[in-house]
C-alpha cells in the first residue's frame, strides 16, 4: 500500500487576534500561517554553554560548528570527573526530538537531559542541533545528522581527539530523534565511510506507515498525549509533501534493518504511547533481520515504561520511571544488562524461572510501573501537549497522573512476556522479568 503525496490540509482558521489565517495547525507543536510565518509552540529557554564544569555539574559544555555549508552546529558535553581519569570516553551523539520542527539541542530541556546523561554514563556527549521544518523539510534533518557523525568520526575538535573512544561510539535520541538515528545508522552501514558505530539507542522513536498495526492507531483513546490524526499529518507536513507515509525512512524496510552493522540496540516504548507499536515492531524486527542479533538475546534490547506516554522523561525527569529509565540507558551503554537488584529479592526470581513453564532471565531491563507519588509535570510539556492535541468534538477523559502500579502485561510482541513484581512499595516501581517467546 502506498500514501499520497499530499500536504496537510489547510485549516483557513483565524489566530486569537483573529489576523491571520492558520495554513497548516499542528498544536502542541507548530503553527504555519499564510504567508509563510512559522509559530512554535513546544520550546524551552536557551540556555548558554559553559566549560566551567563546578558550575555546571561537574559537565563541561561547548558549542561548536559541525558543518560550515549549512551552519549546523553541536553542543559538547564532557563530564570532568571522567576525564579526569585519563581513560577514553565512550562518545554518544544524541539528536534531540521534537517532530522534525520545534526544540533544539540548546533548550533547556535538552541541555539538563543530555547534561545528565553524560555525568551518569561518563560518556562525551555531542548534542546535533539539526535544521528545523518547514523552513528546512526532511531529510535536511537526516543529512544535518550524517555531517554531525563524519564531524564526530574526524575527531577534529579537541575534546573528541583528547578523550573519545570511537569504538565505542553510540547513536541517541529521542522521539523524532530516535528516527534520526535509526536512518543514520542505515546510512553509516552503507556508505563507504568506514564510521563504526557500537550501539543505538532508540527512545519512543516516530514511525509510522499507512497500515495500521493495532486499533491505538486508529482511533485514539482519549489518553494518550498524540491522536493518530495528529501523527498522521505530521509526516506530510515535515516533508513539504515530498515523501510519502510508507517512505522506508518513516516506515523502515527489513532490507535495510538487516543492514546495520551496530552490534547492539535499546529501544524503549511507554504503554501509553501512541507511537509505542512502532517501537516494539522496530525491535523485533531488528532481532529476526539483523545477523548479529542472531543467537544473541541481549543484542536487542526493548524496554517499556508501563503507565507512562510520550516524552514523560523529559518533562519530568525528576519521576522513578524517568531515572530507572535513565540507569537502564546508562548501564547499556557502559556494556551492563542488567540492573543491580536487591539480594532479598533473588528467591522470588528463582521461583520465577519456572513460571509457565519458560525459562526465565533475571538479567534483562525493567519494564516499569507508576509511582505512587503525584505527578509532577516540571517543564510543564505533558499537560499542554495533552490538553492540546484533542480532535474537535472530543474531550480528553483523563491526564496522566500517579497512581498505583498495574501488573505487567504478559503481550510483548514477540520479544517478551512479562511478570510483574513489586521492587520498592514506597516507589511501587515494578520489573518484569522477560523471556523470549
Amino acid at each position: 500500500m502506498h500514501a499520497n503525496k499530499s500536504s496537510p490540509v489547510p485549516s483557513n482558521k483565524k489566530d486569537a487576534g483573529g489576523e491571520e489565517d492558520i495554513t497548516v495547525d499542528l498544536h502542541p507543536f507548530i503553527r504555519e500561517y499564510k504567508g509563510g510565518r512559522v509559530e512554535r509552540f513546544l520550546s524551552s529557554s536557551y540556555v548558554e554553554a559553559s566549560e566551567d564544569a563546578a558550575a555546571n555539574r561537574g559537565v563541561a559544555t561547548k558549542d561548536v560548528v559541525v558543518d560550515e555549508s549549512t551552519g549546523v552546529s553541536a553542543r559538547l558535553f564532557l563530564p570532568a570527573a571522567a576525564a579526569a581519569t585519563g581513560e577514553r570516553l565512550p562518545v554518544i551523539m544524541y539528536v534531540h526530538g521534537g517532530s522534525f520542527c520545534t526544540e533544539s539541542a540548546f533548550c533547556r530541556t535538552y541541555h539538563n537531559y543530555v547534561r545528565s546523561l553524560a555525568a551518569r554514563a561518563g560518556a562525551l556527549v555531542v548534542s546535533v542541533d539539526y535544521r528545523l521544518a518547514p523552513e528546512h523539510p526532511v531529510p535536511a534533518a537526516y543529512d544535518d545528522a550524517w555531517a554531525a557523525l563524519q564531524w564526530v568520526a574526524s575527531l577534529s575538535d579537541p575534546w573528541l581527539s583528547d578523550h573519545a573512544d570511537l569504538g565505542h561510539m553510540f547513536l541517541a535520541g529521542d522521539s523524532a530523534g530516535g528516527n534520526i538515528i535509526y536512518n543514520t545508522a542505515v546510512r553509516a552501514a552503507s556508505g563507504g565511510d568506514h564510521i563504526g558505530v557500537d550501539g543505538l539507542v532508540i527512545v519512543h522513536p516516530y514511525f509510522w506507515g499507512v497500515e495500521r498495526l493495532s486499533s491505538s492507531e486508529l482511533v485514539w483513546d482519549g489518553v494518550a498525549m498524540f491522536t493518530p490524526e495528529l501523527i498522521d499529518r505530521l509526516w506530510p507536513f515535515v516533508t513539504a509533501g515530498r515523501l510519502n507515509k510508507n517512505d522506508p525512512r518513516v516506515n523502515p524496510l527489513d532490507e535495510e534493518i538487516a543492514s546495520l552493522t551496530c552490534q547492539r540496540v535499546l529501544v524503549a516504548v511507554a504503554e501509553k504511547d501512541t507511537l509505542r507499536n512502532r517501537g516494539r515492531r522496530l525491535a523485533a524486527r531488528m532481532r529476526e533481520c539483523c545477523a548479529w542479533a542472531d543467537g544473541d538475546e541481549k543484542a536487542v534490547t526493548l524496554v517499556e515504561s508501563e503507565g507512562e506516554d510520550h516524552g514523560f522523561h523529559l518533562y519530568n525527569p525528576l519521576r522513578a520511571t524517568s531515572k530507572v529509565l535513565m540507569e537502564s540507558i546508562v548501564q547499556f551503554i557502559n556494556q551492563r544488562t542488567s540492573l543491580p537488584l536487591p539480594a532479598a529479592l533473588l528467591p522470588e526470581l528463582h521461583e520465577l524461572h519456572a513460571y509457565g513453564g519458560k525459562k526465565m532471565d533475571p538479567c534483562c531491563l525493567p519494564i516499569l510501573g507508576v509511582p505512587t507519588r503525584p505527578y509532577m509535570d516540571v517543564f510543564g510539556y505533558g499537560v499542554a501537549m495533552k490538553a492540546s492535541s484533542v480532535p474537535k468534538g472530543m474531550t480528553r477523559t483523563s491526564c496522566l497522573h500517579g497512581g498505583q502500579g498495574r501488573r505487567a502485561s504478559k503481550t510483548r510482541y514477540g520479544l517478551s512476556l512479562g511478570y510483574a513484581i513489586r521492587l520498592n512499595n514506597k516507589t511501587n516501581t515494578r520489573f518484569s522479568l522477560s523471556a523470549t517467546a
